[in-house]
């Protein structure tokens, strides 16, 4: 039994290094949260021009919302439409994604839970969430060893499933499972970080297809330059 347990900690921790290795080729290597922090508390006003260009230049460090930001409010305000305003809010896997929270359509005073693997990037979202005052909590998660059970009307998946098959085959059906929401914005990359396309669009589809199949989900699709999203709706 001993044995059994000392296996399944390594198994763990061998888990959570390839998660933090794949969800690391995202990150700027060596971001200094500290410094972005300062540089957001020294702005007087939360709600300036010039905070919402210091939120997106930081986005500019995680290659999902990089990606992304191009078309980030024609993003949101499409996929989330049919069920805004948002009243309550899971983003899992969150990255810098929290930061993009002005372009969203959300309700005043809308809770937003985020959590992520990577503990200093979620020690400074707590930190802003804080300093901008916006309800809700983040945490630090692997969502292969447990799923965040609270209640929300929508839960984010961005680009996320694919990362998580690569270390457990069944990590996204399982989560599509588990999570309480009464929507999921599910989100692929159509391009690979170096720009090539490579059939992923289609591959991605497929996969959905197959983890969405025998739960009953109404599914739409919305196609964006480098990535497709997808509203799934119990």
């Amino acid at each position: 039994e001993l044995k059994n347990q000392k296996d399944q900690r390594t198994a763990f921790k061998s888990t959570r290094t390839r998660l933090h290795r794949l969800t690391g080729a995202f990150l700027a290597t060596k971001l200094d949260y500290a410094k972005w922090l300062g540089s957001f508390e020294s702005m007087p006003d939360k709600r300036s021009e010039e905070f919402l260009e210091a939120r997106k230049a930081m986005m500019k460090l995680h290659a999902s919302t990089h990606e992304r930001l191009p078309f980030l409010e024609r993003f949101f305000q499409s996929c989330l439409a049919s069920v805004a305003p948002i009243a309550s809010l899971l983003d899992l896997a969150c990255g810098l994604n929290p930061l993009a929270l002005p372009w969203m359509p959300l309700a005043d005073h809308c809770e937003y839970h985020a959590c992520d693997v990577v503990e200093p990037l979620t020690v400074f979202l707590q930190n802003f969430f804080t300093l901008t005052a916006q309800p809700g909590s983040v945490f630090t998660c692997n969502l292969l060893e447990s799923i965040p059970q609270q209640p929300v009307q929508i839960a984010f998946l961005l680009k996320l499933l694919p990362i998580l098959d690569q270390v457990d085959p069944n990590a996204s059906s399982r989560l599509l499972e588990q999570v309480q929401a009464d929507h999921l914005l599910v989100s692929y990359p159509s391009k690979s970080l170096s720009g090539r396309s490579k059939g992923m669009k289609q591959t991605y589809a497929e996969h959905l297809e197959r983890v969405t199949a025998g739960k009953g989900f109404q599914i739409r699709s919305f196609d964006f330059p480098n990535e497709t999203a997808y509203l799934l709706s119990r």
